[in-house]
Order: C-alpha cells, then structure tokens, then sequence
C-alpha cells in the first residue's frame, strides 16, 4: 500500500531492520516539559495510530519522555507492533518538567532496559538508544553493561544520542554502534562531521528537532519563498530538506496533533528541484 511516508525512501538499520525514513518522535504525546499525562491521552494514542496508518514504521522514544508514559501510550495504541520498529532509549533521570540528569551506571541502565521491555510488552527491544554519556561513569562500564544486555537478545541494535565522532569511534571498540541521534535541522549543523561519519560508515543518523529551520522561519526569507512554491510549511520544507541531505538521515518529527501529524508526514511527497536545495543548503549555515 502506498502511503505518503513510503515516498521518503528507506534505509536499513543494523543491517537487518529496514524502515521508511521519515519515522516518529513520541516526546510531544506526553505532558507539558515532556512531563507527566497528555491532556488527552485518547488523542495521544490516536496520534500514534495514525501515524502508522501514513506509514511510519520507525517510531522513537524514550523511558524518560513522562517518564514512561511515551512508552505506555505507544503499547496502548499499537501493540502488537508487527512491523513498526519501536525504538527506545535510556540514560536520563527527570525530577520535574524540562529537567534532564544523565545516569550511566551499569544497574541502572539494567533497570532502564528491563522496564522498558516490560512497558513495550516485548522480548526484545529492536534499537535501544544511550540517552547521553554520563561524564561520572566510565563509558567502559556504561556501555559493557548495554554489550550483556545485547548478548542476553534483550536489545538487538544499540544507538548513541548526543555524541561526537570521537564518542562514536571510542564506544564501537565496545560494541556495534548502528544508529546516531544529535541535534540537527536546516538551522542548526553543528554535528555536520557527525554526519559525515554516519554515511560513510553506514550509520543511521537521527536529527532530532528536525522542523527547526532558526532564522530562516520568517516571511521572505529564501524557506518562505520556497515554501509558497510549493504550498508547503515551513516545517514540510525543513523535512524534505533534511531527507535530500543525506541517504542515512531519519527524521523523526514530533507532535501531539494529528493535523500537525499529518502535515509532517506529507513533507515525504515534497520534492526539492537542485536549485532550492542548494539556496536552502546555503542560507542555512
């Protein structure tokens, strides 16, 4: 079946679990500062239902989005997952709304995993995700505890969030790094190098806050004339973009709106011509 999300192409994460590109981001199906119940929780899970129905197959979350809810919310609308690749991750500790510690040591990522499985109501997580490196934890110890965890079939991919190419380069001595998630949109390249690394070593490459387009966002700008060519967002644009750039990237837009849901997933049937790639590639840095 053809599906607006099926236009953005696919890639192959790990080598075995092949995904349309354009995927899910369920941090904006919880509370307020990624804290607590939705407003509706109904329409939280009918946001992740439709979005599999518009062909996601790739969604992505977190224990500590709630914390847990996300997870919780995803199993309630979808589960069983068929072939929905449900992503997680784990390595941050939240006391209140936008307030994000990280944790690396060993038991309590065991916990982060094993409560995760359970909330998914899986066997296996088929991607787990390092929130972050914790600075006060060897990433020996961190990422050992993640390799028994992964030799145990409790994880079958494992990811890193936030990390540098040196990061990711250090922490493939210690296991099999399939999937990267850094900040990264049309407005923001910092991790440009981080980029470049995922292609050329295979590496999925996540950006997340992906509808962020930074001072381009504002009437006549070289996006907004774009954008009104198109009859598209700015947001659509700034998709359609990120998945031009590069055949690793996985944009994972979040929303807690199915309106604003369906736009996003649209952005797959925006085509750049080479011309408007280049200007927006070039107004962006």
């Amino acid at each position: 079946m053809t599906t607006p999300v099926s236009n953005s192409g696919t890639f192959t994460i790990g080598g075995d679990l092949t995904v349309n590109r354009l995927g899910f981001g369920a941090m904006r199906i919880v509370g307020k500062g990624v804290w607590g119940e939705p407003a509706d929780r109904e329409t939280a899970r009918q946001v992740v239902r439709r979005a599999v129905e518009l062909g996601v197959d790739f969604i992505d979350t977190a224990d500590s989005y709630g914390p847990y809810i996300s997870e919780d919310i995803i199993r309630e609308a979808i589960h069983p997952y068929g072939d929905v690749l449900v992503a997680t991750k784990g390595g941050l500790t939240r006391s209140g709304p936008d307030v994000w510690e990280q944790v690396g040591r060993p038991e309590y990522l065991r916990q982060c995993v094993e409560m995760s499985l359970r909330r998914l109501g899986v066997e296996q997580i088929g991607l787990w995700q390092l929130h972050r490196i914790d600075a006060q934890t060897p990433v020996e110890d961190t990422l050992g505890a993640i390799k028994e965890l992964q030799d145990a079939g409790k994880i079958k991919h494992v990811g890193l969030s936030e990390v540098t190419v040196e990061e990711i380069e250090a922490a493939r001595k210690l296991v099999d790094v399939v999937s990267v998630q850094n900040l990264y949109n049309l407005g923001n390249r910092k991790s440009e190098d981080v980029l470049a690394y995922c292609e050329k070593e295979g590496i999925g490459f996540i950006p997340w806050f992906p509808l962020d387009a930074g001072n381009l966002a504002k009437e006549g700008s070289v996006l907004d004339d774009i954008a009104k060519d198109h009859d598209a967002t700015h947001g659509q644009l700034a998709l359609a973009w990120l998945l031009r750039r590069s055949p690793v990237m996985l944009p994972i837009p979040g929303t807690g709106s199915v309106a604003h849901l369906e736009e996003n997933c649209a952005a797959a049937e925006v085509t750049l011509t080479d011309a408007e790639y280049d200007a927006l590639t070039a107004a962006g840095k």
